[in-house]
């Protein structure tokens, strides 16, 4: 059953249980400035977690998470750094290296971060999960929206949020803002198959939910 079946009859723009507050587990500032944006004009106070062990070399990660963290503090919004471990990560994925991109290494990718960042909730008494893993066209939305409804329901009293940031021209502002807040703007996913395979051409006018190039 697909997520978008699962959440039928629900209005995704609505936080579920009406919370005003929640976890988002963020993979990188330009992803990040629009979702925060939205919830903060909302009133939804955000949490931000930080777990990405998926990001190569460490000196990447360090530069994407400092300038998450920085952000956060000029929002005065809460931020947690999640631990980096890639060996984790590699354990996760191992096997699927000749996967493409939205493939089953992906899959894995989503899942190992929403499961961490979905227990990570449930220790902080946060009963709402959100990601700004979809935002990009570069990754296939209802894949990330799988691995996050899939964590979530193991964890109890944690609902997962498949709100669609791309849409209502969030796409576009995603792009303004990060030029606007001059974010460090990295040229690949994050994990090391990535880094050896940059053709992903990100269409900022696109706000559907469709998975794109």
């Amino acid at each position: 059953m697909s997520w978008r079946r699962q959440t039928s009859g629900d209005d995704e723009s609505v936080v579920p249980g009406g919370a005003r507050e929640l976890l988002l587990l963020a993979c990188c500032a330009p992803c990040s400035g629009e979702p925060l944006r939205a919830l903060a004009h909302e009133g939804v106070r955000a949490v931000v977690y930080f777990y990405n062990p998926n990001i190569h070399p460490r000196e990447e990660y360090e530069r994407r998470r400092d300038c998450v963290r920085d952000h956060c503090q000029k929002l005065g919004v809460e931020f947690v750094e999640g631990p980096y471990d890639p060996e984790r990560w590699f354990a996760r994925t191992a096997g699927l290296d000749a996967e493409p991109q939205r493939g089953r290494r992906c899959a894995e990718c989503f899942a190992l971060r929403l499961e961490r960042a979905a227990e990570f909730a449930r220790r902080k008494g946060l009963t709402v999960l959100a990601c700004t893993l979809g935002i990009s066209r570069c990754k296939d939305l209802a894949q990330v929206d799988a691995a996050g409804l899939s964590a979530a329901a193991g964890v109890a009293g944690v609902r997962y949020w498949p709100r669609n940031w791309r849409k209502a021209g969030g796409s576009r502002r995603m792009y303004e803002i990060a030029k606007a807040e001059f974010f460090y703007m990295q040229d690949y996913c994050g994990c090391v198959f990535s880094q050896a395979d940059r053709r992903m051409v990100p269409a900022a006018e696109d706000d559907g939910g469709g998975t794109g190039a």
